[in-house]
């Protein structure tokens, strides 16, 4: 895979970017859609190499052997809820990352619910085997919830498709609670309805109603042009179609980066942001509900020489790559330390020191890719390997970042 070299040319003080669509809503989707036999259309599908991923297994292998997600973690996860109360074997595969990420938890909930789960290589990863034997055994389950909320969601998804329907116990803190709200307001709008009482989430045997999901642009993909904002001097970038009330929690993204002095206004069906001041406040970012914009917010305060702490990064090691090492690694190329005392994760940006030119590697995770490519604002030559791994969320990315007035060369 090519590298890209980002260079500052000018700089598009007054930029329009059309995100694509959310990929969480859009994988959500396509499993209900799925499980609901035409009645459930989509509108605004992400374009998302993952998305594209998930809507090809579900539309044109429904009867194959076998189905190999890549490094699709969502797609991983909700499959394997789907393929588990479906009728027929097959094998559920992904790439060697893929292999490397933990699937037992939902694993071990599937079997207890009556699935034929068994492990082909390592006990508690992929690759999967499903006999296709399924047949309900209870409708009480008990998950963990500090470890990966698609876990949940994926039992969510399937749940009122199943003959006596499931309560979900959830077993300790829950790590990102806006992701499961997220499943459970999609749910609503197909017409399935849930309680929800202490730490037990309850779904009854019930059809889908026959509805539209128009997918959101992803919030996450905004959090990027936060950034270059937050690096640079009056500009404004106006994000069609974000909604002031949305389902993503990475929406949260509004209130954080107002310690960074940007400044989030709603008009009409567009989200127009701008920098209002530098005025940056040090302080303790919870980031339990919205872990996906943990490396946008890290590496700003990094290039801010902001000496800020973060908390709820627990899920981060087991995303992509591990991306709390990923973090600590490039990093330390501008002198920046990322510390970590007892799960609480502080910044030194004491030796904080810009090259003229800097290489930062990936890990085959897009999320660094686009995290680190800000940069370029402050840096005069930023190369970033594995240019294309963008398009597991945000295959324009790069057409983007150079309508702001960068070069972007792939090398």
């Amino acid at each position: 895979m090519s590298n890209i070299l980002l260079k500052k040319k000018t700089f598009n003080t007054n930029a329009l970017i059309q995100l694509t669509g959310s990929k969480s809503e859009s994988n959500r989707a396509l499993i209900l859609a799925a499980l609901s036999n035409g009645k459930i259309k989509i509108n605004n599908l992400s374009t998302a190499a993952d998305t594209v991923t998930l809507n090809h297994i579900l539309n044109h292998q429904a009867t194959a052997d076998e189905v190999n997600v890549g490094p699709a973690g969502t797609a991983m996860r909700f499959l394997t809820a789907y393929y588990a109360i479906k009728n027929n074997k097959i094998i559920l595969t992904g790439s060697d990352r893929m292999k490397q990420r933990p699937i037992g938890i939902l694993v071990n909930a599937l079997r207890d619910l009556g699935a034929e789960i068994e492990y082909i290589e390592n006990d508690g990863f992929p690759p999967l085997a499903f006999a296709g034997n399924f047949v309900q055994k209870t409708n009480h389950i008990k998950i963990k919830g500090n470890i990966s909320s698609q876990y949940i969601t994926a039992l969510l998804l399937i749940a009122n498709t199943l003959p006596n329907g499931l309560n979900v116990e959830i077993e300790g803190e829950l790590t990102s609670q806006p992701y499961i709200e997220m499943t459970l307001a999609m749910l609503a709008q197909c017409g399935v309805l849930h309680q929800w009482e202490n730490n037990t989430i309850s779904i009854a045997p019930q059809k889908f109603t026959e509805t539209t999901l128009t997918i959101e642009p992803d919030w996450s993909a905004a959090s990027y042009w936060y950034m270059v904002l937050a690096f640079a001097d009056a500009s404004c970038i106006t994000l069609p179609n974000l909604k002031k009330h949305s389902l993503q929690g990475d929406s949260a993204i509004t209130q954080i980066m107002e310690n960074f002095g940007i400044a989030s206004a709603f008009e009409g069906d567009k989200l127009i942001i701008k920098n209002k001041n530098k005025d940056f406040k040090t302080q303790l970012y919870d980031l339990k509900k919205c872990p996906d914009l943990a490396q946008s917010i890290i590496v700003a305060c990094a290039v801010l020489g902001v000496d800020a702490s973060f908390t709820g990064l627990e899920t981060l090691k087991i995303k992509e790559t591990d991306r709390i090492a990923a973090l600590q690694n490039e990093l330390a190329k501008i002198g920046v330390k990322l510390n970590e005392n007892n799960e609480v994760y502080q910044l030194d940006c004491s030796q904080k020191q810009y090259p003229k030119k800097i290489t930062i590697k990936t890990y085959e995770d897009h999320r660094m890719a686009m995290a680190f490519a800000p940069l370029a604002m402050v840096i005069d030559e930023v190369e970033i390997e594995e240019a294309m791994v963008v398009e597991k969320s945000y295959p324009r990315f790069w057409d983007d970042f150079a309508s702001l007035g960068f070069e972007c060369a792939i090398i």
